[in-house]
């Protein structure tokens, strides 16, 4: 579904931008030693389904893991977020057109997803709502042609931050993420987007957002890599077969990704659950300074006017990136609209779609 990188510390944020999205605060790299231990060890858990569970299995299978090294991959690169981090990237095993149907991850324009929680620090609490909107826009990127995910994050009633994501997933079925352009408001007003990244820019690197197979006791990846936003973030399997209940249901089968910033250990270390066939459907703090918990709370299939609607929203976003950040997002090629037709859910294996709210 979407991923988040880091909670806003005020209502002010000024630390790098999100994406699972769930969603994101995320010292300098070359001051970064490999973080060989810092994530616990992984387990299994237990799935019990229920009578209330939502039909959240997995589908079908999945391909191998990240993209191989080729003509254009990072043999020897660094490895960032420990042994067998390093990055992959291979621009020929990505699909021609995004088609992102990864079950952990899935992203089918129209679908629209708010999770709810708090930020709890010593300045106190923080009420937090974060809506994402699969749009129907594209953008290339480094010749690979990427979905557009529209992020709208809340400090109780007031916009802090809108952002847009881009994410493009491998023949195999591993999804990456391509950069973020987050802008930052402060009482309703625009502040800039200081955190903003992009693949093959000033150095920046594209990570996994999520594996096509992800699997317990395997070496943690790099989620992006962005040295001049001081942005890391490392993932790695938790655990597998868990049982998760929020306010939009029960999940079963629950996958939990132990996700860090070694740049920034305090503020920047979470666990993000995952409900094959839905996506996102919690967040939960490990520790640091600020304590963030989401939790999913709607989701909605837009009609096909609401989509043209959030279309237009992102490409105005899109438009405004390109006078802001004049040394890295004006450097890219425009959004287009690739569809103005909401498309359905995948549905879990059971055949029963995720439970849907008309409207926004």
């Amino acid at each position: 579904m979407f991923q988040l990188h880091k909670p806003p510390l005020s209502k002010s944020p000024s630390a790098p931008g999100s994406a699972l999205v769930l969603l994101l605060a995320l010292a300098t790299v070359t001051s970064c030693a490999p973080q060989q231990n810092s994530a616990p060890q992984a387990t299994t858990g237990s799935a019990a389904p229920t009578a209330t569970s939502a039909a959240a299995s997995p589908t079908g299978s999945a391909a191998s893991g990240s993209a191989t090294p080729g003509s254009t991959g990072t043999a020897g690169a660094d490895e960032l977020c420990g042994p067998g981090s390093a990055i992959n990237f291979d621009i020929s095993q990505f699909q021609s057109s995004p088609n992102v149907d990864n079950k952990w991850f899935p992203l089918k324009p129209g679908m629209q997803y708010t999770t709810t929680g708090d930020v709890k620090s010593a300045e106190g609490d923080i009420k937090r709502t974060v809506i994402h909107s699969v749009t129907g826009l594209t953008k290339v990127i480094d010749g690979v042609k990427t979905q557009v995910l529209w992020d709208r994050d809340y400090a109780g009633d007031e916009l802090v931050e809108s952002e847009l994501a881009f994410f493009a997933q491998t023949e195999s079925g591993t999804v990456w993420l391509f950069g973020e352009y987050p802008e930052e408001y402060e009482g309703g007003k625009f502040t800039g987007a200081p955190a903003t990244f992009i693949h093959s820019l000033d150095e920046a690197q594209a990570g996994i957002a999520m594996q096509a197979d992800p699997q317990i006791n395997t070496p943690s990846y790099v989620q992006a890599h962005a040295a001049s936003v001081d942005f890391l973030d490392c993932g790695q399997v938790f655990k597998q077969n868990e049982h998760v209940c929020v306010p939009t249901g029960c999940y079963d089968d629950v996958l939990v990704i132990d996700e860090r910033n070694p740049l920034e250990p305090a503020v920047g270390h979470q666990r993000k659950f995952y409900s094959a066939g839905t996506g996102l459907v919690k967040v939960t703090a490990v520790g640091g300074d600020n304590q963030e918990t989401l939790e999913l709370a709607k989701i909605e299939q837009l009609t096909d006017a609401k989509l043209k609607e959030i279309n237009q929203e992102a490409l105005k976003l899109d438009q405004h990136a390109y006078q802001v950040s004049k040394t890295v997002y004006a450097k890219t090629d425009k959004a287009e609209v690739a569809t103005e037709t909401s498309v359905p859910a995948s549905s879990p294996a059971t055949g029963d779609s995720p439970t849907v709210q008309p409207g926004y």
